[in-house]
């Protein structure tokens, strides 16, 4: 076995190409041509190089380390988010370090700051609701996801809240509906209001009625929305419809419906869930794909860490109304 160290050079040597070159290819570089990919990539492994994470983290001043800051780990949005970011990570040499702020505007600063002095790299954090102004002041490179920050005028890889919560009410009025309730987070997260206005928007433009005994604003989760639900279908008129605004409400409006046996009223999701399309019926839903908000999130702080200025301009992804069954429920039987 040899005991001399594999270089940078030697990959590049045998791939026949620069050590530039090579180096892109290595930090997961997308704008290198297919085969010059191929050729370094089996140059790696027949060689046996390896990344030298520390000599690079010393030349550098900063760590191999890509900070994650999300409002809950236990979230199945923001797990699948770093389960993706992760993957995307890993074979790039970069390791990454996650941290919740808990839904607490007053810790969300402190692991910020927490993860800036461990020199991270460069920061993917999904904000709750503190003034990230703070950051014009930090050369790390952020990105947002999911949802703007308050108080920085960045963009951010987000999906088009408001449009596509017109769209549920919109889809669900055209089977018939005008009882249709709202179930969301509280209006503190900007996805929330986004969403609530999104509602209101439709229900106005249709001409229907915005009872407040519909409208449940503080779903912070799925036990909570089960209430919430079981409130509303306790009123002496239920609802006929019912919109979640978030994929982890959705979880407790599902148990709720089941329970009572109250699968006749329509329900539409904004976010898909593990058993939704095994239901009976099969859930209604936006398909809000954290896996495809995280890969887009990954490559542009990619792109930042190799000098690509941050822009002011959102980068929107396009969702997908999946109707399933609940979300077409007519309402003279949901009603019955």
């Amino acid at each position: 076995m040899s005991t001399s160290p594999i270089r940078l050079r030697d990959v590049a040597l045998a791939a026949g190409t620069s050590t530039k070159t090579a180096s892109r290819v290595i930090n997961g570089d997308a704008r290198v041509a297919v085969d010059t990919r191929k050729r370094v990539q089996e140059a790696v492994d027949s060689l046996g190089y390896q990344v030298d994470l520390m000599a690079r983290s010393l030349r550098k001043g900063v760590d191999d380390t890509v900070g994650i800051v999300v409002p809950t780990i236990g979230d199945p949005f923001f797990a699948k988010a770093i389960e993706e970011i992760e993957q995307m990570a890993l074979p790039r040499g970069i390791n990454i370090l996650v941290a919740s702020n808990s839904r607490d505007p007053h810790l969300e600063r402190k692991v910020v700051d927490g993860l800036l002095a461990r020199r991270v790299a460069g920061l993917i954090v999904t904000p709750f609701s503190t003034d990230y102004s703070f950051l014009e002041r930090v050369s790390t490179p952020v990105v947002f996801l999911d949802r703007h920050p308050e108080g920085i005028n960045v963009g951010a890889v987000i999906v088009d809240d408001e449009g596509s919560a017109h769209r549920i009410v919109m889809h669900l009025a055209s089977f018939g509906h005008r009882r249709i309730a709202l179930l969301t987070d509280g209006l503190t997260v900007k996805t929330s209001r986004l969403r609530r206005e999104g509602y209101l928007r439709a229900m106005g433009e249709l001409g229907f009625p915005v009872e407040v005994e519909l409208q449940a604003t503080g779903c912070v989760d799925a036990a909570q929305a089960e209430a919430c639900t079981n409130h509303m279908l306790d009123l002496p008129v239920p609802p006929t419809a019912i919109f979640s605004a978030r994929s982890e409400t959705s979880l407790g409006v599902v148990r709720a419906l089941h329970l009572r046996g109250r699968t006749d009223i329509a329900f539409v999701s904004f976010g898909d869930f593990a058993t939704a399309d095994v239901l009976n019926p099969a859930v209604t839903v936006i398909d809000h794909d954290p896996r495809v908000l995280a890969r887009k999130a990954m490559e542009m702080l990619s792109e930042r860490l190799d000098g690509t200025p941050a822009s002011a301009d959102d980068f929107v992804i396009p969702v997908e109304l999946i109707a399933r069954g609940s979300g077409e429920l007519p309402a003279l039987r949901a009603a019955s």
